[in-house]
């Protein structure tokens, strides 16, 4: 592996989607990957679909689109560790290793002796990230937590959707990718990095507490200062921003598309394109404080005047004119579109089932640094025998015994 963070070794023992976008974010930097997955069944993801991965006949293999997500990179060890020889395995790797990420329950692993406390006691120069739904502390601390609940007890539900009218239409939504993992893994891997350069002084690891409670209110981001230095509980607008106006989606005659007008001499250019040059001046609209406050006038007259003309006129013109705007691309278009394949974010991975898989890059770009895709999201167990063998030093009677007693 090449990158800055060639040389360290993770032990990544989580599964779904938080932990595991953390790991493969570490890979992309180079770092070696070890996923230690349970015998036979594997990361849950590896089941959460149709659409499967498809071998080079067309059949579907083992393995959900979902799981190649967020495992790229990595090298697959599977290990029961609610065996005891299993457990030995995960403490001689974590001896050797500079970094684990786990998301089990709290208190999980301290039954089976894997927990910080003891692995710290091996390795002092361990990082142990926990990345759990409520963290390591406080009164919901055991209880289990998912995406879709977090979103909804965090906060961004409530201001995510429509607002309900007076026949009931409109409430809360999630959004479309689960936002709450997806932070999570990203905290984790920053935090990973910081206690990593932070042991290059102390000499000594350290436990990382991850909870998806927090990092969802963390990222209220303005919403949540919003609320804290405003006063007014955030509610549901739909598209519009709460800050700023006009920030919304808008109707054209043939379809949507997307304004983002962030300052007066904007609003000036965007008020001449659409022929009503008046707006501008008018006392209710001359600054953007103005705009907040007059949300509801100014938005319905402009969306009369859009409705005039189709998407990509209208695009045209604001575009000619250096107003900020854009279409609602769907997810065929995303790719399609020739930004993001200038700026090469789709990849290909060669797996030996299925020939070259199409991906998503890392939207991180080094100078110099390299993120390197040569290693495709690992088959259950594909590296158990060489990492014990060559990790190790198991003998290959040793690893056929912990075969037949189905521990690997």
């Amino acid at each position: 592996m090449s990158g800055p963070l060639a040389g360290y070794k993770v032990l990544d023992m989580s599964r779904i989607l938080a932990g595991p976008w953390a790991g493969q974010l570490l890979a992309d930097m180079g770092a070696e990957v070890i996923k230690i997955e349970k015998p036979v069944v594997g990361d849950d993801t590896r089941h959460w679909g149709p659409p499967y991965l498809k071998d080079t006949a067309g059949n579907s293999t083992e393995d959900a689109a979902y799981y190649f997500c967020a495992n790229r990179g990595k090298k697959s060890v599977t290990v029961d560790i609610t065996q005891t020889e299993g457990q030995a395995i995960i403490r001689q790797l974590a001896a050797q290793t500079d970094v684990l990420i786990e998301n089990y329950k709290v208190g999980g692993l301290k039954k089976y002796n894997l927990d910080y406390e003891s692995l710290s006691a091996i390795n002092p120069r361990l990082v142990y990230c926990s990345i759990t739904g409520f963290g390591q502390t406080g009164p919901y601390a055991d209880r289990p937590g998912y995406d879709f609940l977090i979103q909804g007890m965090g906060g961004l539900m409530s201001i995510t959707g429509e607002a309900t009218d007076n026949n009931g239409n409109g409430g809360p939504v999630r959004t479309g990718v689960a936002v709450t993992d997806l932070f999570s893994g990203m905290y984790a891997a920053n935090a990973i990095q910081g206690a990593l350069l932070e042991r290059h002084s102390s000499d000594l690891g350290q436990h990382i507490d991850i909870a998806l409670l927090d990092v969802q209110a963390a990222v209220l981001a303005n919403q949540a200062t919003n609320y804290l230095i405003g006063g007014e509980v955030p509610g549901r607008i739909g598209n519009s921003h709460p800050n700023i106006v006009p920030y919304q989606a808008f109707a054209t005659r043939d379809g949507h598309l997307i304004l983002a007008v962030g300052n007066d001499a904007q609003f000036q250019r965007f008020c001449d394109v659409i022929g009503e040059p008046q707006l501008a001046l008018d006392s209710r609209y001359v600054s953007n404080r103005m705009r907040v406050e007059n949300r509801e006038t100014l938005c319905r007259q402009i969306s009369e005047c859009l409705k005039t003309h189709d998407t990509r006129d209208w695009l045209q013109r604001f575009e000619d004119n250096h107003i900020p705007c854009g279409p609602i691309n769907s997810i065929d278009q995303v790719f399609d579109h020739p930004q993001i394949v200038a700026r090469k974010m789709q990849i290909s991975i060669i797996d030996e089932r299925a020939g070259e898989v199409a991906g998503v890059a890392n939207p991180i770009n080094y100078s110099r640094s390299i993120i390197d895709y040569a290693v495709p999201p690992p088959q259950l167990g594909s590296s158990t025998e060489s990492i014990l063998g060559e990790y190790l030093e198991y003998s290959a009677l040793e690893i056929s015994e912990l075969r037949n007693k189905s521990i690997i």
